[in-house]
């Protein structure tokens, strides 16, 4: 009788191969979820840059409406997301003049700060508007520079050009939006 021998075979992993699949695996799970949360931070950046852009071209566009030889005193102006508003007229119906309508634009844009009473999209935010009388214009020609400041969620090193500007507060997290037109006023 002959005695047949058993060779043990391996069929499958081991243990430790298992371990290291696994923190393998763990790593690049890791990976996509703060690839996932920085996305997020970049989406909020953008939907904050994107309200800061509408509402400073809404603010050019309104002026631009109103366009009065006193430019410069009704829309020099600087205000923030805690500005009180106040009980202006709503300038719907009936006739109103340039400064009701000037007033009626500062609180509407003012609402539009407002992210924390669920009335706008920039939080922690201030706005200046600098209009300024074009020299030789007989004071009917103006540039109009508006700014729009708020706090974002990620810090970063401002310019110099950047931290010239004087409009808001000179955190690192400070974004800025500046847009300029000319606009000549007709009345």
């Amino acid at each position: 009788m002959t005695m047949k021998k058993y060779t043990h075979l391996t069929n499958g992993f081991t243990l430790i191969e298992v371990l290291i699949a696994f923190i393998i695996l763990s790593f690049g799970l890791l990976g996509a979820v703060a690839l996932q949360a920085k996305a997020k931070q970049a989406s909020f950046d953008a939907l904050q840059r994107s309200a800061a852009i509408a509402l400073g071209n809404d603010i050019l566009q309104r002026i631009r409406a109103n366009d009065t030889s006193d430019l410069v005193g009704l829309y020099k102006r600087e205000f923030t997301s805690t500005s009180q508003l106040s009980t202006a007229s709503t300038c719907f119906s009936g006739t109103c003049s340039a400064a009701q309508i000037a007033l009626f634009d500062l609180q509407q844009w003012k609402r539009a700060i407002r992210a924390r009473e669920n009335t706008g999209a920039l939080d922690n935010a201030t706005v200046c508007i600098n209009p300024e009388v074009v020299s030789g214009s007989n004071s009917k020609a103006f540039n109009v520079q508006v700014i729009v400041s708020w706090l974002g969620r990620q810090e970063f090193k401002a310019t110099t050009t950047t931290n010239d500007i004087s409009c808001g507060s000179k955190e690192n997290n400070r974004r800025l939006v500046v847009l300029t037109s000319y606009i000549y006023a007709r009345g």
